[in-house]
């Protein structure tokens, strides 16, 4: 008998694992992203907040937020709401993350900060990672970007080329900046948008019922035996 392939039952009680950990592969990038930031003095490269305020609400790690921002620009996630969202349903992001889910506000306060050290870190991470061969592939596009692998055999590679390749990979950071600065601008406006088209809308079928209504009282009042 032919059959399709079946899911499990939602009702179904599973053995999910308790520990992040055990979801995240030995060999899983997010690992190299948390190893890097981990070693980075923060407060030398000149994030601010890198250390904890004296009063006031205590507020997240700027290593946190930055591992969300190096694994954004890997994934191609292209706005702080969308980061938002993978920090909360994202089981990579929960382990980067230690399940923190930072609001969409304060990534994006972040970046305005930090925009400065942000690209130069994510183009240390990415140089850092071919030259280690730590992308499965010989290039990767980003934003549209391609980056050649280097390896130890790349005899030609000088120090004239690396400044080259530094140069090209911190516009690409730039790029995904702009474009996560440009899609916070627009999601809030879009989303006003659809719901003032939305409420157009209502008040049209409104105004539509309304004149029927009218119509019918119209119709009643003419009838000699009116109720």
């Amino acid at each position: 008998m032919k059959r399709f392939i079946e899911g499990v039952d939602r009702e179904q009680g599973t053995l999910f694992p308790e520990r992040l950990e055990d979801w995240i592969d030995e060999d899983n990038p997010v690992r190299v992203i948390d190893a890097f930031v981990d070693e980075l003095d923060l407060g030398d490269l000149g994030f601010v907040r890198a250390a904890p305020e004296a009063t006031g609400r205590p507020g997240y790690h700027p290593s946190v937020l930055l591992k969300l921002y190096i694994y954004g620009y890997l994934n191609r996630v292209q706005s702080s709401r969308r980061l938002e969202r993978e920090a909360g349903r994202n089981v990579e992001v929960m382990w980067l993350t230690g399940r923190l889910v930072p609001d969409h506000k304060t990534i994006a306060d972040f970046r305005k900060d930090n925009g400065r050290a942000i690209r130069g870190v994510c183009s240390q991470f990415v140089c850092l990672c071919r030259q280690l061969n730590l992308f499965a592939q010989a290039s990767v596009a980003i934003d549209g970007s391609k980056f050649k692998a280097v390896n130890n055999r790349d005899r030609n590679f000088t120090r004239a080329k690396m400044q080259r390749r530094m140069a090209q990979i911190e516009e690409s950071v730039e790029r995904y900046l702009q474009q996560l600065d440009s899609a916070d601008r627009q999601e809030p406006s879009d989303a006003l948008a659809s719901k003032t088209e939305r409420l157009k809308e209502k008040i049209a079928r409104l105004k539509q019922e309304l004149q029927r209504l009218e119509g019918l009282e119209a119709l009643m009042l003419d009838t000699p035996d009116q109720q």
